[in-house]
């Protein structure tokens, strides 16, 4: 069963996870992943933070998951 992510995953852990995750969040618009302060974000906390649509995002991730 593959992985999965949920809203309240922490940036640091979906990295951890699989470092694909970040090529995600960055063509999402999400270009700090390698910053230090967000890999304690969850998912949910960081589209807040830039005006992103979380259930996307997470979609696009778990799509990813699956499909590897």
């Amino acid at each position: 069963m593959a992985a999965q992510v949920t809203k309240q995953t922490l940036i640091g852990e979906m990295l951890q996870m699989d470092m694909g995750i970040a090529a995600i969040l960055m063509a999402a618009g999400m270009h700090c992943v390698g910053c230090p302060s967000s890999a304690m974000e969850s998912l949910e906390e960081a589209c807040m933070v830039h005006g992103m649509n979380a259930d996307e995002v997470l979609t696009q991730i778990n799509e990813y998951l699956a499909n590897k």
